[in-house]
């Protein structure tokens, strides 16, 4: 990455980072807006019992312990094959949700509720920002980052875990919105505060081939 190139991004991730403050105020002083209510009602106007399977099925890895589980699962087979260092960066993905959680408690959104939105999966925790966008972010992006730069794996892996991985983050905004768990702002909150994660671990995990 050229120094222009590398500016750039810089002044991306700060933008993101000020979109993410900006929007956590504003759900802090406006827990519920017409636009979060009308994208709800749009996206789950295309309910239907042939799509509740698959879209529980995008947020499953989102759940407790299930998201646990599949991070320390990833670490253990990057471990076993000798990629000790992308094991370990692996697992720093799990603070993610540290994250979220503290962010949670500051704004105090609750979740969507009947009757503005029809409640496909119950939770109890606070709404704003995504656990589960955040999660997907910074867990499975760094899943395409890893595909992407360890050359040394089969290009099948590379090609399926990659492709699987950049899915699911695609995937899991509009699965989280049908499902009745989130709002846009919510899935967008997750969204911001995911790459910011997914750039900082991506750039001590990138650090050393930067040296060379």
């Amino acid at each position: 990455m050229s120094l222009i190139d590398k500016q750039n991004f810089n002044y991306l991730m700060i933008f993101i980072a000020l979109s993410f403050i900006i929007l956590t105020v504003f759900i802090a002083l406006a827990p519920l807006s017409s636009v979060d209510i009308e994208c709800s009602e749009f996206i789950q106007g295309f309910h239907s019992s042939t799509l509740d399977g698959p879209m529980h099925f995008v947020s499953w890895f989102g759940e407790m312990p299930y998201s646990l589980f599949t991070v320390l699962a990833a670490a253990l087979l990057f471990f076993i094959f000798k990629y000790k260092r992308e094991a370990l960066f692996t697992l720093t993905t799990l603070l993610a949700g540290l994250a979220s959680t503290l962010i949670k408690f500051v704004a105090g959104r609750p979740r969507p509720a009947e009757p503005f939105v029809h409640v496909l999966e119950k939770t109890r925790q606070l709404s704003f920002p995504s656990g589960h966008v955040n999660f997907y972010v910074v867990f499975f992006g760094f899943l395409v980052v890893l595909m992407f730069h360890v050359k040394t794996l089969p290009k099948f892996i590379r090609l399926s875990v990659g492709g699987f991985s950049a899915l699911l983050v695609l995937l899991v905004p509009f699965s989280r919105i049908y499902l009745g768990a989130h709002w846009l702002t919510d899935v967008v909150g997750g969204a911001l505060l995911g790459s910011l994660l997914l750039y900082a671990n991506s750039y001590f995990y990138l650090e050393p081939s930067r040296k060379k």
